[in-house]
Parts: C-alpha cells; sequence; structure tokens
C-alpha cells in the first residue's frame, strides 16, 4: 500500500501540476490499488470539501482527452483525504498520524510543496511524532533555501531526522522526457563522444523563455527572482547533464557523482567578471501574442518600484579539459517573445571552405535538442541545393519523438511522483548538487545586489534586453533566433 500525504494541499502548484500528475497514473494504473491521497494544509475542510477540490483541478488543468471518466475520477476521490496541518500544532500531527495506516513506513511518501522556511518545522513534527521514522520518503520542492549558506543550515537540520536516502529534491525539468533522452543521446551513440569536447565545439546554448508572466505568484516570484527561480536548479541541472563526464553505470549516485564535478567545476565570476559575463532584465509593458500585456511592476502583489529580475543571460565556463575555453550561454526569462527550452550545441566552422561565397553565410554545423513545447533532436548539416552550381543551405536531420513512437507521454511530475514512490533517486538532486550549484550562483547575487544600475528593461513580446545578444556577439555567435532572423 502506498501512502502519498500533500503539504500545501490547497496551493497553487498542487492545483496546477501535483493533482493532475498523481490522476493521470491512477488513470493509467501505476497506482497500487490500496493507494491512499491525503492533502493537508492550514485550511480547515471536510474529506468532501477537499474532494471537491481535487475534482476542480482536474477539470481545469487535464486535457478533455486524458479526463477519463466519472467513475475513474470518483474512483480516485473515494481514495481521497484530508488532513488540517499547521507546522506549529502537534495535535494537527497527531490527528495525520490515527489517519495514515502504516505510518513511518517505506510506502509512505510526504510531499511538502511549501515556501522552504517550513520544511524543517514540518519534518522535525513528522519525526517527533514517528511519522517518518528511517523509511518514509520526503519530497521538497525547490528552491530549497536563498543562497549556499541557507540552503546548507535547511540541510543539516533535515539531516537530524532523516537520512539522505529520504530525502527528494525535486526539479521538475529532470523529470521531462527530453532530458532523459539527453543522456541516451550522449551515452549510446558511439559517433557523439570523439566531438563533445573543446576542440570541435564553439559554444553551448541553453535557453528556458516563457511567454507568461508571474501569473498569481507575484509576491512570491519577486522574493525569489529568475536567477533562483531558473538558473539556480533548471538551467544548471540542463547544463551539468550536457557537459558531465560519462558515468560508471546507470545507478543513481554514479549520474549524481559526474554531475556534481561538472558543478564544482564552474568558474567562479569575480565581483569585476559579473556585469561583463551576466545580463539581468525586467519586462515593461508590451504584446505577447497580439494581445497587449502588462509590465511587471504592475502585477499583482510586485512592489510598484521592484528591481527584481525576471530575465537572465549567463556567459559560464567550466574548468577543466572537456571543456576549458568553450563557453556556456544561459537564458531564461518571462514574457518572451515564444515559449520554449532549447539546448544548442555549435560545431566549429569549417577551417576552409572550397565553396567559397556559399557557404559563407551560414551557420556552422549544430546539433538542436527541443525540449518543449515539442521535443525533437535536429542534427543541421550542409546540402546541395538541387540545381546548377554548387549553393549550398542547411539540411536538418530531424528526429521528432511525437512521429518515431506511439507510446503515452508522461509527464514531469507524474514520473517524478512514480519515482518517488518507488524510491528511485536517479532523477533527484543530491545535497552536495545543490550545494555545488549555490556556490556558484551566490556571487553572481551579491554582485548585483551592489550594482542598483545594472537592471535593464526589454519589452515583452521580445527576447529580452538587447545586452544579451552583446553577450554573444563577443564571441562570434547569436541566439538561434536571431541568426534565423537576420
Amino acid at each position: 500500500m502506498t501512502t502519498f500525504v500533500l503539504f500545501g494541499g490547497t496551493g497553487d502548484l498542487a492545483k496546477r501540476k501535483i493533482i493532475p500528475a498523481l490522476y493521470s497514473a491512477f488513470l493509467n494504473g501505476r497506482l497500487d490499488s490500496k493507494f491512499a491521497f491525503f492533502g493537508a494544509a492550514r485550511e480547515a475542510l471536510s474529506d468532501d470539501e477537499f474532494r471537491e477540490r481535487v475534482a476542480a483541478s482536474i477539470s481545469s488543468h487535464v486535457q478533455p482527452d486524458s479526463s477519463g471518466s466519472k467513475e475513474q475520477l470518483n474512483a480516485l476521490l473515494a481514495l481521497t483525504f484530508y488532513s488540517k496541518i499547521d507546522a506549529r500544532i502537534d495535535a494537527d500531527f497527531v490527528e495525520l498520524k490515527k489517519k495514515i495506516p502504516d505510518p513511518g513506513s517505506n510506502s509512505t511518501l510526504f510531499y511538502l510543496a511549501t515556501g522552504p522556511d517550513i520544511f524543517v518545522p514540518v519534518v522535525q513534527k513528522l519525526s517527533e511524532h514517528e511519522l517518518v521514522g528511517h523509511q518514509a520518503r520526503v519530497v521538497l520542492e525547490k528552491p530549497l533555501g536563498r543562497d549556499a549558506q541557507s540552503a546548507r543550515d535547511i540541510n543539516q537540520a533535515l539531516r537530524s531526522y532523516l537520512k539522505e536516502n529520504q530525502i527528494y529534491r525535486i526539479d521538475h525539468y529532470l523529470g521531462k522526457e527530453m532530458v532523459q533522452n539527453l543522456l541516451a543521446l550522449r551515452f549510446a551513440n558511439l559517433f557523439l563522444e570523439p566531438l563533445w569536447n573543446r576542440k570541435w565545439i564553439h559554444d553551448v546554448q541553453i535557453s528556458i523563455s516563457e511567454q507568461v508572466g508571474v501569473e498569481s505568484r507575484g509576491e512570491f516570484f519577486d522574493r525569489t527572482g529568475t536567477l533562483r527561480d531558473m538558473v539556480q536548479n533548471h538551467l544548471l541541472q540542463l547544463l551539468s547533464i550536457v557537459a558531465m563526464e560519462p558515468p560508471v553505470n546507470a545507478a543513481p549516485d554514479s549520474i549524481r557523482d559526474e554531475k556534481v564535478k561538472v558543478l564544482r567545476a564552474l568558474h567562479k565570476f569575480t565581483p569585476e567578471e559579473v556585469p561583463k559575463k551576466t545580463v539581468r532584465g525586467q519586462y515593461r509593458a508590451g504584446a505577447v501574442n497580439g494581445e497587449p500585456v502588462i509590465g511587471y511592476q504592475n502585477e499583482p502583489g510586485v512592489p510598484a518600484h521592484s528591481r527584481n529580475e525576471t530575465f537572465v543571460a549567463i556567459r559560464a565556463e567550466i574548468d577543466n579539459w572537456r571543456w576549458a575555453g568553450v563557453p556556456f550561454y544561459l537564458r531564461t526569462g518571462k514574457r518572451m517573445a515564444s515559449r520554449s527550452a532549447e539546448i544548442t550545441v555549435n560545431f566549429k566552422p569549417i577551417p576552409y571552405s572550397i565553396f567559397g561565397a556559399s557557404q559563407r553565410n551560414l551557420r556552422s554545423n549544430r546539433l538542436v535538442i527541443s525540449l518543449q513545447p515539442e521535443e525533437s533532436v535536429e542534427l543541421f548539416l550542409k546540402a546541395k541545393e538541387p540545381g546548377e552550381g554548387i549553393r549550398l543551405s542547411d539540411v536538418a536531420l530531424n528526429l521528432d519523438f511525437a512521429e518515431v513512437s506511439t507510446s503515452r507521454r508522461v509527464e514531469a511530475y507524474e514520473r517524478l511522483l512514480l519515482d518517488a514512490m518507488r524510491g528511485d533517486l536517479t532523477l533527484f538532486v543530491r545535497d552536495d548538487e545543490l550545494g555545488a550549484a549555490w556556490d556558484w550562483v551566490d556571487p553572481i547575487m551579491t554582485a548585483w545586489q551592489n550594482d542598483a544600475e545594472g537592471l535593464k528593461s526589454y519589452i515583452a513580446g521580445s527576447w529580452g534586453p538587447a545586452a544579451s545578444s552583446y553577450l554573444l556577439a563577443q564571441n562570434g555567435s547569436s541566439w538561434g533566433e536571431e541568426f534565423v532572423e537576420s
């Protein structure tokens, strides 16, 4: 039997992501017949009132063609319960313990979809009331901490009550199908390995762009910012998988060992380097998909004169033999021209062209790995256009995963929930990974705090501040969409 307890069960993340993922797993027979789901939050609700919210969440956030039947929904709701929980009140945990069938066992999963400030108080109460013991698992949402020291303080406190293999630090990007394919692409295809180094690669670009603004998260986001919300976790996790050395096997710690080495090898910026190698921006009023949108400082919950960043671009470098001298460009922002997540590996140009001007204006070979909105891998080669003479153009060898496989696509949160229930730590972040990522981000945050004039503005619906293009132009590069538009 599996018991799933969701702290923050009435929150936005629960409604948008976690509950729909749980329902999808239930519909597809991935949960055992004795499964039980408990929502937990400070609000006083009955089981039936919480079930109504679960049903509303599924109705709003599950696609109609994947929503199953009314009978299937009712079957999940029959396994759904609620427990009022305040991290300061012992009696609430006493009541929770009475409801859970086998408290403290390895069949119990606690998911903390809350702010990091209450991670330790909740785990402390769970431990004091013998709800976690030495077997139950605890999933922690990002961001864990606000900087390196606070993250270490939280991890140290958690280890007073839990072993490391009981802690599942979630980063939903690691649950994406294409991120799994990154490992397969790198370590199951021999022809790529001889090219995967500084000798053949000019630069690597990792870009996550969002069209949405801060939505209902204005107050939270203004305390967090894009550097903490996206770079410290999602982008650095993708970078570590792209740049890691081959692990000795596919065991969770073998993979995570190699990722940590990459994060520790990232060149840490001096205060003088930060303004030269980073760009931060904030969107102002503009238009997205032809619809007018307000600027960040006019968003609900955002202070009128906020200096918080909604866009970040960074030129990162890895100080090791494989990657020395190869720039890794990281970019992410809200209210950008389109929604996408891509990794582009730009190879170096050929040393000499026998075709003269016909190749001069073409981009070098590149490998484009798309994570969203569609998952694909494209290898761009040069080929002759039909007709007289030799005129070259780019031709893409395209692997479209929607076309090559009819298997059901498992969404990131569903995959990670099931992995946590099985006790598979591969796609979760280890404490030393988290610490190494914060150690690299901290100097950037400190320098930004001391640079009041460094925040650029950009029009909503654009590709961010012009300074992010200059960051690449210094190395003879450009973002993908700029090359297409030029």
